[in-house]
């Protein structure tokens, strides 16, 4: 499936492409294709031999018949019996022919959007923040419908092509030179197939690329709701969409118009042989040159033919989508950026873990270095917080220690391991992170803190007792199992954030990192929390990112970040007291801050929620 097709602006590569392209399904689903192409086989023979009993049946039934005055009944039964049994077995080749090209072309569309989420979630966030949600969600979407599109007309075409050679053989042996006339259709199909797969290619393309251009603006208009409609850009986004949404008509009507005009002229250069063969053939019949039967057996069979021609034209009408869909699959699965990792392991322990930062730089930008030698280490157990102003690089930290990305230099060790020399999932068993915005899915709240894992309720209750969250769950009309809406609308921004660290205690890790993660919670039940996650069983390493003076003075030590780099350290009282920038940032922060609106304690009055 990685392998790039080739080929882009030009017929033969596109066809060549497209080919290339349903090589991969066949090889991938080889019995489905086997059963649906019999079936085709077995249909495609089938209706040429209906060509046969009509030319049968004019020589030895109808024109006796026009002679005598009379139809024998052995006659009768004899033509009513070829003409049923060649119906009953051409409808059997029609249904495996169908079902296989259907299931075979869901299945690969199954397969491919397997592939692609996969790709999704092994790729590092580097690769992610690189490319629009939008698009990629039209990768594993559009792009892969139109990737397999001609997968549904491929068994009927293979089939067809078997059809056309026994009904051009047949043609042959009932008339040459009718033969020959009718024959001459195949060139005109293969020039009009040319012009088509040359006009279409480039509209073609231009849709799919705008398919992921309007998918990405639904995305961040959907995503966005809030900022839209409390600062009433309803009618600018309105337009945005509007604008991509046209450019999008219009490139499928170019397409639409081009493809009308292909199918009906496929469809009519058959006919049109099939008047000529008439014409000559009368002429045939009256100089006693050829006789009925074989002039309707080859008009017949032209008819016939006709019907491959459009199969292998509706399937050649698919290869531009197709293969530009397919492209833009294959350079999601040819991605490069994967993280790799080791073999070892995190030994178990009940206390928390060893967390050494030694020389690490890192940047977005490789000429702007975001962070710069920063070296510090957390013993087991104890508390650090990072305190820094806005682009200071203390979520970016966060970000290296979970090692959604790797460090550009020196070295992050858990217990003395170097991150990138953990196996996959080790550093997900000892650690839990909470970042300051909590992301929720549209679950109950048990599936919420669980996420799939089997953890008890009444380790769940411990959990939200820790995050100061257990006596609003109590009160919401079905407790655990009350579902929380998309992205847990119907709850609080506090409440979220409590869900959302409870989610991360149930796991009991033994490194927790929060990212300002009770911003949304009042004073008072933010000293709750951080005093239950002191005080509570397996002594965590606690790392936070921290900017109200409450939750900075629980740290054992303060870490002050100014430019990427730690400025200064030290307990919180002392940096006050011998660091201007520190104390100035600290207090301007509580001072912007005092008295603002808190959110209600749960115990006291719970928000409706709806179920």
């Amino acid at each position: 499936m990685a392998e790039q097709t080739a080929g882009h602006g030009t017929v033969r590569g596109t066809t060549s492409a497209g080919f290339r392209v349903l090589w991969v399904a066949i090889r991938r689903e080889p019995m489905i294709f086997t059963v649906s192409t019999i079936g085709s086989v077995l249909f495609g023979a089938l209706t040429v031999a209906d060509a046969w009993v009509l030319g049968w049946a004019t020589d030895h039934v109808v024109l006796p018949a026009f002679k005598t005055g009379e139809i024998g009944a052995n006659m009768l039964w004899a033509v009513l019996g070829l003409f049923v049994g060649v119906a009953i077995l051409r409808a059997v080749g029609i249904v495996a022919r169908r079902l296989g090209a259907g299931v075979m072309q869901y299945r690969m569309q199954a397969h491919s959007r397997r592939a692609v989420t996969r790709q999704y979630l092994r790729l590092p966030m580097s690769w992610h923040q690189k490319h629009p949600t939008g698009e990629l969600l039209s990768n594993a979407n559009a792009d892969v419908e139109a990737a397999w599109g001609p997968i549904a007309p491929l068994p009927m075409a293979v089939g067809t092509i078997a059809m056309m050679v026994i009904a051009v053989v047949q043609m042959l042996l009932a008339d040459l030179v009718l033969a020959a006339v009718g024959l001459l259709v195949f060139p005109l199909v293969i020039l009009t197939n040319v012009v088509y797969q040359r006009l279409a290619q480039g509209w073609a393309t231009r849709a799919q690329q705008l398919r992921a251009e309007l998918s990405e603006i639904a995305h961040e208009s959907f995503d966005g709701a809030m900022v839209v409609k409390t600062l009433g850009r309803e009618p600018e986004e309105t337009a945005r969409f509007s604008a991509k949404a046209a450019e999008l008509r219009e490139a499928n009507i170019r397409v639409g118009r081009i493809r009308a005009a292909f199918d009906p002229t496929l469809a009519a250069l058959p006919n049109l042989a099939v008047l000529v063969v008439l014409v000559i053939g009368v002429h045939r019949v009256l100089g006693g040159q050829t006789d009925a039967g074989a002039v309707v057996t080859v008009s017949y069979l032209l008819t016939v033919v006709s019907f491959p021609i459009r199969s292998i034209g509706w399937l050649l009408g698919e290869f531009p989508r197709s293969v530009v869909g397919y492209q833009r699959v294959s350079s999601v699965l040819a991605a490069t950026g994967s993280m790799a990792y080791g073999e070892a392991v995190v030994a178990p322990s009940s206390s928390g873990v060893r967390l050494e930062v030694d020389g690490v730089g890192f940047g977005y930008d490789a000429d702007r270095p975001l962070l710069r030698d920063l070296t510090f280490t957390v013993e087991p157990g104890r508390t650090v917080a990072l305190v820094g102003a806005t682009a200071s690089g203390k979520s970016t930290l966060t970000t290296l220690l979970t090692r959604l990305v790797d460090v550009d230099d020196g070295s992050i060790r858990v217990d003395g391991t170097d991150l990138r020399d953990l196996d996959r999932g080790a550093l997900a068993r000892v650690l839990g992170m909470v970042p300051q915005t909590a992301f929720l899915f549209d679950d109950t709240v048990r599936g919420n803190i669980t996420l799939g894992a089997d953890v008890s309720d009444e380790e769940i209750w411990a959990a939200l007792r820790t995050a100061q969250a257990d006596g609003f769950v109590a009160a919401l009309p079905e407790g655990l199992d009350t579902r929380l809406g998309e992205r847990g609308t119907s709850l609080s921004g506090g409440q979220r954030q409590r869900i959302s660290l409870a989610r991360a205690l149930v796991r009991r890790p033994r490194l927790l990192l929060l990212d300002d993660a009770t911003s949304a919670v009042d004073p008072e039940v933010e000293a709750r929390i951080l005093g239950a996650l002191r005080s509570g069983d397996g002594d965590a390493t606690l790392v936070v990112v921290a900017y109200r003076k409450a939750t900075i003075g629980l740290a054992d030590e303060v870490l002050f970040l100014s430019g990427g780099a730690i400025v200064d350290r030290g307990p919180h009282a002392e940096l006050v007291a011998r660091n201007a920038d520190y104390a100035r940032l600290v207090n301007a922060y509580e001072a912007e801050h005092h008295g603002e609106p808190t959110e209600t304690d749960p115990t006291e009055q719970t928000e409706e929620v709806t179920a």
